[in-house]
């Protein structure tokens, strides 16, 4: 009786879990509505932005650079979801590399979204195959270390977001030397939030 009793709750427990209407949009806008975010996490309308930039490329391949908690994650997969894509996250940080993958699975995106965790800098080189989306928000000062050890696998045409470039654009001064400058780019500055009075660098890889 009290394994049938177990084996009962336990399948009520699974069907919840895998209840469709957790991939819902009206559920994944509550719960990023109700999103515990911290000071390393993506604001609302950057989040927002990314997707849109992730939708209107059409994007199938992308990467995250530092997914803290899976805010941005989660914003990016919905959009790679729509383009029928995939999202690479790389996150240093064990515990948190594991949150991020317990909120994607909660909205439902862990098919469309997978977690690395691992230095970006060892991580990258490693990947296989193109991508025409990268988003990186980790170390300041290795921003231009970590295009580069991607760049070779990015696509013409490729859209290219860093994060915190205004607040921070000492630490990565070299990155917005290289893309403000290459040829191999096209990039403007834009602040789609003003909650960390801060902004993005957006760029487009011309070759």
């Amino acid at each position: 009786m009290r394994r049938a009793l177990f084996s009962l709750v336990f399948a009520s427990l699974f069907a919840v879990a895998a209840d469709p209407a957790n991939n819902s949009a009206e559920f994944r806008k509550e719960f990023l509505d109700k999103f515990q975010r911290t000071g390393l996490s993506t604001t609302p309308g950057d989040a927002m932005m990314l997707r849109i930039l992730i939708e209107a490329r059409g994007a199938k391949r992308g990467i995250e650079v530092g997914a803290a908690s899976g805010y941005g994650a989660i914003n990016m997969g919905i959009g790679f979801e729509r383009t029928g894509g995939r999202l690479t996250s790389v996150e240093i940080d064990p515990r948190r590399a594991e949150v991020t993958r317990q909120n994607l699975a909660k909205v439902g995106l862990e098919e469309t979204c997978s977690v690395v965790t691992g230095d970006a800098l060892k991580v990258l080189p490693a990947l296989e195959g193109e991508f025409d989306f990268i988003f990186i928000d980790a170390a300041k000062p290795d921003y231009l270390k970590y295009l580069k050890a991607v760049e070779a696998k990015l696509r013409k045409g490729s859209v290219v977001v860093a994060d915190n470039v205004i607040v921070s654009a000492r630490a990565m001064a070299d990155y917005l030397e290289y893309v403000q400058n290459s040829p191999d780019y096209e990039t403007v500055i834009i602040r789609s939030s003003m909650e960390k009075n801060d902004g993005m660098a957006v760029s487009y890889k011309l070759k």
